[in-house]
């Protein structure tokens, strides 16, 4: 099986319009072109996800000028997408096509695949406790990194064939409930990630 996209190379930076944020403030918040192929026989869905690892842990130190988040900072895991029940005859989703631009409070349907489901993504916990920007981010919402972070963010997109047409999920659920639900029903996977960085020194 494999991923491909026309939005970015694997491994290399990705560009500003698929973003949530850039030097600016909001960015375009696109999602990027997205497409598979070679799925083996007996697919009967797809569940995808959209994950950085590269997310600092220590929450007082992001976005100070007066600091810098350290490269060593042990890090974790932040979700900016998370889609199943993605019906089997559908292999590409296009640039834009389920997220385009920034909604305050998330997204309350956002756009998809016919069938499809969309889960939460981890701006909702991160914006939780903001009464102006709180509340259920459904949907694709891109890189945000904090500006003043020594390490280059990285974003992988992970596509998973899976033996059956829909997933237990609770509603909302969350990129965790996919791997839940998902387990033993996994025929095949196909990955890719993007970088992403607003520090000047890195950039």
């Amino acid at each position: 099986m494999r991923l491909t996209s026309t939005s970015f190379h694997n491994g290399q930076p990705m560009p500003a319009e698929f973003a949530a944020g850039d030097t600016a403030g909001f960015a375009p918040n696109r999602n990027p072109q997205l497409a598979w192929s070679e799925a083996p026989a007996g697919t009967r869905s797809f569940a995808l996800l959209c994950i950085d690892p590269d997310v600092p842990t220590v929450a007082a130190t992001v976005g100070r000028s007066d600091c810098t988040v350290p490269r060593d900072q042990p890090r974790g895991d932040f979700t900016h997408w998370a889609m199943a029940d993605i019906p089997a005859d559908v292999q590409a989703i296009a640039a834009g096509s389920c997220s385009d631009g920034f909604s305050v409070k998330g997204k309350t349907a956002p756009a998809g695949p016919a069938g499809a489901r969309q889960g939460l993504n981890d701006f909702t916990g991160w914006f939780a406790g903001n009464p102006d920007m709180a509340g259920q981010y459904l949907g694709y919402d891109g890189p945000y990194p904090p500006f003043n972070d020594e390490r280059v963010h990285r974003y992988f997109f992970r596509v998973f064939a899976l033996d059956v047409a829909q997933l237990d999920l609770p509603t909302p659920f969350t990129a965790a409930d996919v791997l839940r639900a998902m387990h033993g029903h996994v025929l095949a996977e196909a990955a890719l990630h993007g970088t992403y960085t607003l520090n000047p020194a890195l950039a």
